[in-house]
């Protein structure tokens, strides 16, 4: 079993904290040292009370999931010898009711692109079963109860 950790920091200073104006903006910190300024959604809680320049929760678990999909499928790649020179992925999350009633992540569709190089190229049906390999590996996707859709974007170099 491994662990892993962040620590979460959110201070009143000042604010009306009873009187229910007080800023949703806290920090994500991360134990390599990395610190992330986050905030409640200005979907769900207006500004100024939001900061839409901060990662809110929705953001990171769709950027979570996308992640984990990167690593896995880099690492396919590579036993599989392809060589990959850019992966980019605009990811989207789609907030409704569940089955509950209640508000949930409903789906997140992936939309990786993907440039190889090399003499050595996957077709787009092995591109099709790295994503797929790598989606059926990936720990954050097999950790949610949320569909996750990988939806490759492919350009003209694979056939």
């Amino acid at each position: 079993m491994t662990q892993y950790g962040a620590q979460i920091l959110w201070l009143r200073g000042e604010q009306d904290f009873l009187g229910n104006r007080y800023s949703r903006k806290h920090l994500l910190r991360f134990d390599g040292g990395v610190d992330i300024p986050a905030s409640s959604s200005p979907h769900v809680v207006p500004v100024p009370m939001s900061d839409p320049a901060a990662v809110d929760p929705e953001e990171a678990f769709v950027a979570s999931l996308a992640s984990c999909h990167l690593l896995w499928f880099l690492s396919i790649a590579a036993r599989r010898r392809f060589c990959i020179d850019r992966y980019a992925d605009n990811p989207l999350g789609v907030m409704a009711k569940n089955s509950d009633g209640k508000l949930a992540m409903t789906l997140v569709t992936l939309r990786p692109e993907v440039a190889f190089s090399g003499d050595h190229l996957p077709t787009s049906a092995e591109v099709a079963e790295m994503h797929r390999q790598a989606h059926d590996e990936c720990f954050i996707a097999n950790s949610v109860k949320t569909e996750v859709r990988c939806e490759p974007v492919f350009g003209a170099a694979q056939d």
